[in-house]
């Protein structure tokens, strides 16, 4: 019997709820339940790889090696947020009629698709593209990373926490996410070293765009990659046995839209992703402001990146016996007094340590959002065959801080160069975080309105 066919039948199985006992054997055509378990883990991990890898070329790139790339291309934080706009641009428009999408189709073919198109974009960023190639590259990308990914995989990890773990399950794929993001990028940082001298800061132009390059190819491979592993592992059909109807992909996007928890929702999710996209900074905060080489920061970012998975399972698994709003409203408020601590102090030794501190608990709070803003899909009750436009909808609004966080960090890094730019960078991180918390309190109060004891 073909991989393919025990695969496909393992999700049958899995998609029935069926649970044998194992008895040493298995029965003619139907998986055993520890068969369905290794399927299980298999999906996951797949979700996993196949989640963060999408990301790797526009965002690690730039998150763990932001020095470099910035030397490598010639550009300052306003080129590079600018370029980031474009993304933010096209990802925008993808983001729903891709949640549609996802609700028709299943993620196999849809999420090997967008890998291998990611990754034959990085093949092109190897080349030292002009600035403008550089932007329409980004914008190719909004489309790869967003149109036919994002809705298939958020849909997909529900349908594998089903109905009681929820936390669980993006705990899981984010706190994995967390864990192969940091994995691959300290290779990456090795390979980076192999190409520059022991004192980094002394690197030639030439050492660093040859080295920049290796990394870019590497990250080419790692998605290609993870494109296989989606094509070999996920299922020819939807994994849901979900029996009720598909709504028209127009019908659907306006009941969603109708819903004022859902924008209570897309709030959340700007706020919390405005936190997520200030850890960019991170690797320049430590040589700008700690005295880190460019090697040293990079390592300094990607070993930082491994508290997401502590961060996002511990998240997960407190929201399920609790709620994953009164965890995000914890978050916020973590996050708020960390960015307000880190937008005063300065690098000198009585500061050092807390700063430190508080570089580390807002890693770990912007962690824990991630892991459980699509958790709040299944706390809000929306309906299972919805769930893809309605990820699309809060997408399309929640990720909103691609098009503008970039260019205006930016802005205010180059404005006033050094640790007061990142002082004001704090700041600006710290009036989100405000934000959030009026947004998830909304939302708690619209969910008391609709539960049946409200």
């Amino acid at each position: 019997m073909s991989y393919a066919t025990i695969r496909d039948r393992q999700a049958h199985a899995y998609r029935a709820g069926v649970r044998l006992q194992f008895t040493g054997r298995q029965s003619a055509g139907v998986p055993s339940s520890k068969g369905i378990a290794i399927y299980r883990v298999l999906f996951i991990v797949t979700l996993i790889l196949a989640g963060e890898m999408i990301f790797s070329l526009p965002f690690h790139t730039a998150r763990f090696f932001r020095p470099t790339l910035l030397d490598a291309f010639g550009w300052t934080n306003t080129k590079l947020g600018d370029i980031f706009a474009v993304y933010g641009i096209t990802a925008m428009l993808a983001y729903f009629p891709g949640g549609a999408i996802a609700d028709r189709y299943p993620a196999r073919a849809l999420m090997t698709l967008s890998l291998l198109a990611t990754a034959a974009g990085g093949l092109f960023m190897a080349t030292y593209p002009t600035d403008l190639q550089m932007a329409v590259l980004y914008g190719y990308w909004g489309v790869t990373t967003i149109f036919l990914f994002w809705g298939s995989m958020v849909r997909a990890a529900r349908e594998w926490g089903g109905d009681t773990s929820q936390g669980k399950a993006f705990g899981i794929l984010d706190g994995g996410r967390g864990l192969a993001a940091s994995a691959v990028a300290v290779g990456a940082v090795y390979v980076l070293s192999l190409y520059l001298p022991d004192n980094a800061n002394l690197a030639t132009d030439a050492e660093r765009r040859l080295g920049f390059r290796t990394v870019i190819l590497l990250y080419s491979a790692m998605t290609a990659l993870a494109g296989l592993l989606c094509w070999i592992v996920l299922p020819k059909s939807d994994v849901s046995d979900n029996r009720e109807p598909v709504r028209p992909p127009l019908e659907g996007m306006s009941a969603v839209i109708r819903q004022p928890i859902v924008w209570a929702q897309a709030a959340i999710i700007i706020c919390a992703y405005c936190g997520y996209k200030g850890l960019d900074n991170y690797s320049l905060y430590a040589v700008q402001v700690l005295g880190m080489d460019e090697v040293e920061g990079a390592r300094f970012a990607a070993y930082a990146f491994y508290t997401r998975p502590v961060a996002a399972l511990l998240a997960g698994t407190i929201a399920d016996r609790f709620s994953a709003s009164r965890i995000i409203t914890i978050a916020f408020v973590g996050l708020l007094v960390s960015y307000g601590v880190l937008a005063v102090a300065i690098p000198t030794p009585p500061w050092l340590g807390l700063i430190y501190v508080n570089l580390f608990a807002t890693l770990f709070g912007v962690f824990a959002l991630r892991a459980l803003y699509f958790a709040l899909i299944q706390e809000t009750g929306t309906p299972a065959n919805m769930t893809g436009t309605t990820v699309g909808m809060v997408s399309f609004i929640g990720y909103t801080p691609e098009v503008f966080f970039a260019a205006v960090g930016g802005r205010i890094l180059d404005n006033a160069p050094g640790v007061a730019g990142h002082h004001h960078y704090f700041m600006f991180l710290a009036g989100t975080a405000a934000l959030g918390l009026v947004a998830v309190v909304w939302l708690m109060r619209l969910n008391r309105r609709a539960s049946p004891n409200g």
